[in-house]
């Protein structure tokens, strides 16, 4: 995480009302180079969505893309359209199997995770049978106990051989699922920032960047805030994303003494202040490169003071920079 610096307000009358915050997070690669595209990534549903690349949308297929075959009227491009999007009509359980035989890098995942299933339902039985056995021989008396030890001996031999190979099953389970995804599901790096915008002057207080990327906690987040969020605090803005959701971060708000307001799911125009400094960030990265996180501390050190200065179109005084703009809004 970079150096981060607590923000103070000016100082304000005891009428003027308390500060309103935005915040957002924002991911980028953490390496990037000047040619490449920026993807667009979100990360408020609490899991990481990352834009298809170039190559992923020119290769795309949906059933839509029949309208565009200028050879069709538009009868039968409607009937192949019905033909092919006549799947939705199926119940969604049958659905799911349907999906699970389609060819792609999941089909080997949901035929391994299948065969696993079956294979956990017969230590179930054996555990049951041995259960059986334990109980039958307790009942028996000291006489047929005698005759019945060869026999118990070649059950308990039994258990032990059902249990060693249901533990080395496991252990090949486990590394085989972990080669699988691997090679399935490469992992991708990603650097995380805390963009912290001041609702009224548009002012960047800071931007924090947390080299855990997708992995970020809420605990990291609640951190970066105590040390930059201003005294005078009266309401935090954010999405619904799980790290602004969580205990850790009632507790801040509880101790700062501010009231969290979460937008509406699917509604990011209404932490709009947030979403368009996180474009504006990502715009003047575009043409950046940088190789590690060092690169991108020092790149974003220099961001913040550059937003700050800059005139803004957005603020109702034409021609003023945050900074300007909150110098003359808290003279008043």
């Amino acid at each position: 995480m970079g150096k981060k610096e607590t923000h103070k307000s000016p100082v304000r009358d005891a009428e003027q009302p308390g500060q309103a915050i935005n915040i957002d997070l924002l991911f980028v690669p953490v390496e990037h180079k000047i040619e490449e595209k920026l993807p667009a990534v979100s990360g408020s549903s609490g899991r990481m969505i990352v834009e298809r690349t170039k190559v992923e949308k020119e290769s795309a297929c949906w059933p839509g893309l029949v309208f565009g075959n200028g050879q069709l009227d538009y009868e039968e491009a409607m009937n192949q359209y019905a033909a092919e999007t006549r799947d939705r009509l199926e119940h969604r359980k049958h659905a799911k199997e349907i999906e699970k035989e389609k060819d792609s890098a999941w089909r080997e995942e949901w035929q391994a995770r299948s065969a696993r299933h079956q294979l956990q339902k017969q230590p179930e039985e054996q555990d049951t049978n041995w259960k059986i056995a334990k109980i039958e021989w307790r009942n028996k008396s000291q006489d047929d106990r005698k005759q019945a030890k060869e026999n118990w001996k070649t059950c308990r031999e039994q258990r032990q051989n059902d249990l060693q190979h249901r533990k080395q099953e496991d252990q090949d389970w486990h590394k085989q699922n972990q080669e699988r995804k691997e090679i399935i599901l490469p992992e991708r790096t990603w650097i995380a920032i805390l963009a912290i915008v001041d609702n009224c002057s548009r002012q960047c207080f800071g931007l924090p960047i947390f080299v855990s990327g997708s992995h970020i906690t809420s605990e990291e987040v609640v951190i970066a805030l105590q040390t930059i969020l201003p005294d005078d605090l009266a309401f935090l803005i954010s999405d619904q994303g799980t790290h602004f959701r969580s205990k850790a971060f009632a507790l801040l708000a509880k101790n700062k003494g501010f009231v969290h307001i979460p937008i509406y799911r699917h509604r990011p125009e209404s932490n709009g202040i947030a979403e368009r400094f996180v474009r504006t960030c990502k715009n003047w990265l575009r043409d950046k490169s940088w190789h590690d996180q060092a690169g991108l501390q020092t790149l974003i050190s220099d961001f913040v003071p550059h937003y700050n200065d800059r005139p803004h179109q957005g603020l109702p005084i034409p021609g003023l920079s945050p900074n300007e703009f909150a110098k003359r809004f808290w003279t008043f």
